[in-house]
């Protein structure tokens, strides 16, 4: 299939997209730009800067370079994941929004740049929990962009950032960031999110867009994976993801991410392992963990090796006490049970606990030691072996697990195995089994086995039993993963509804 790579075509956009003379001059996105803004989608950020610092010396009243300035500061903190440049970098926005908003308001740009400002910023530090300051960009992200796409109809950039407000703002559970932007007035729609970033994907290829088509696919396919849980995420995004360069690092890290969380597992290893690499790519650590997560999802105890490379490199706040519970497992599933509870002491003492798999990895070192033989189950459905995953399963006797949560999780694992294979008469089975023996836990596998009875009836237009079953994962509380289960369990609600 043809790939573009996005400054190929940038000379018809310029021709078609920017109006000559003075209108659009202060908002120049002219050919040093498009490659600026296509090395940065490549992570390629040293090269970007460089192109960026050259086009500032140049056209010092170019607005677009604030703009470029701040997707290289977005991206070099997704990857780095660290604090402390966090900290560092935080300042810049308010002197960008400030050369911005000095210039050209006639400017589609004008708004839009401001907007984006504002959203990535919003993003970022969600990720540090600053949950306050996020909502108020995103108030400001929302507003401007309302105001723009009244502005200026024609120009389809503003879906993307309107269609990611509200797929986020409609997946949130209750808590203080939805309590909070609902203060705002601001509330979202995970179905209408996705239809207009849909659209905006499908239409770029198109339209004299063409060269932000890379951006608007990275942002649709997070929010089917993430956001919206799609069962069509892996489809849509390989089918997307097929149309941008395999020079794109950002692309690697985005069929790798989807592949894994949907059970391609082999096809994630095999992403990984030949994504493209060198001095001009940014380094991101998080890739290391990945294939570590990939590899043990096989039972592969290689996966060590990139568990602790990725510690080694890592400087970021997440996926650390995550990583070293990886680490524990293999040692306990080796037969090495002083080797496990020695990780377990690191996961308790090192990293943070902001990201919700490594306050996951907290509790599960809480609750002690799991059973090896569901730890085995659990690993190999993650990859997507749901038929080995099961003949692990078929050599535990329930009648020998002695802790309610581990025959908890048997019926838990056996519904999900027997969910994915089609099964969904011998799956629900097993979830009620589930809920019923785990309902007062503050394990997860109730409350999610409630959530996949509900779309199990959904798929068999059982709607009354499918909103029982939502309500009642809603209903479980103070359980693991709370948030996202009460989350994608309202957003199914709302579909039904």
């Amino acid at each position: 299939m043809h790939k573009i790579s996005l400054a190929n075509k940038f000379f018809l956009a310029l021709s078609l997209l920017f109006l000559p003379g003075p209108l659009f001059a202060k908002f120049d996105f002219n050919a040093n730009c498009l490659k600026a803004y296509q090395l940065i989608f490549e992570l390629k950020l040293n090269p970007a800067r460089q192109m960026v610092a050259s086009e500032k010396k140049a056209n010092p009243n170019n607005a677009i370079v604030p703009l470029l300035e701040n997707y290289i500061d977005f991206f070099y903190l997704l990857t780095t994941d660290s604090k402390d440049d966090f900290n560092r970098l935080k300042g810049n926005k308010g002197s960008r929004l400030d050369q911005i908003a000095d210039d050209d308001s006639n400017s589609p740009y004008y708004l839009y740049a401001q907007a984006e400002i504002n959203l990535q910023w919003a993003l970022i530090r969600g990720r540090f929990g600053e949950q306050f300051n996020a909502a108020l960009e995103i108030k400001k992200a929302n507003s401007y962009l309302q105001e723009n796409a009244k502005k200026f109809p024609g120009f389809h950039l503003n879906l993307k950032g309107i269609g990611l407000i509200n797929a986020v703002l409609g997946s949130l559970p209750d808590g203080f960031m939805k309590k909070t932007l609902s203060t705002f007035g601001i509330k979202g729609n995970v179905k209408t999110g996705l239809a207009m970033m849909q659209k905006l994907a499908e239409g770029l290829p198109k339209s004299t867009y063409e060269p932000f088509y890379e951006e608007a696919v990275f942002y649709y396919s997070f929010v089917l994976v993430d956001v919206a849980h799609a069962e069509n995420a892996y489809a849509e995004t390989m089918k997307y993801a097929a149309r941008v360069s395999d020079n794109s690092l950002l692309k690697s890290y985005l069929k790798a991410y989807v592949s894994a969380k949907r059970g391609h597992n082999e096809e994630a290893i095999g992403i990984l392992a030949e994504r493209p690499s060198g001095g001009q790519y940014q380094a991101f650590p998080y890739l290391d963990y990945l294939m570590g997560i990939a590899r043990l999802n096989k039972l592969d105890f290689s996966a060590a090796a990139y568990f602790n490379k990725f510690l080694q490199s890592n400087k970021g706040v997440s996926y650390v006490k995550d990583s070293y519970l990886h680490l524990g497992w293999i040692e306990l599933i080796s037969g090495d049970i002083k080797g496990y509870q020695a990780y377990a002491e690191k996961v308790k003492g090192m990293g943070y606990a902001i990201n919700e798999r490594d306050k996951q990895a907290l509790n599960e070192v809480a609750s002690g030691s799991p059973n090896v033989g569901l730890l085995k189950a659990r690993l190999l459905f993650d990859g997507g072996y749901y038929s080995k995953s099961l003949e692990i399963l078929g050599g535990i006797k329930e009648g020998d697990l002695s802790l309610v949560k581990d025959r908890t999780e048997y019926h838990y694992r056996l519904g999900r195995n027997n969910d994915e294979l089609g099964k969904w008469d011998a799956a629900l089975e097993h979830y009620k089994q589930a809920v019923n023996y785990g309902k007062s836990l503050k394990a997860y596998f109730a409350a999610n086995s409630a959530l996949c009875m509900g779309k199990i009836y959904m798929k068999k237009k059982a709607y009354t039993q499918a909103k029982a079953s939502f309500n009642t994962a809603i209903n479980m509380k103070d359980h693991q993963y709370e948030n996202s289960i009460e989350s994608e369990a309202r957003d199914s609600l709302r579909r039904i509804n």
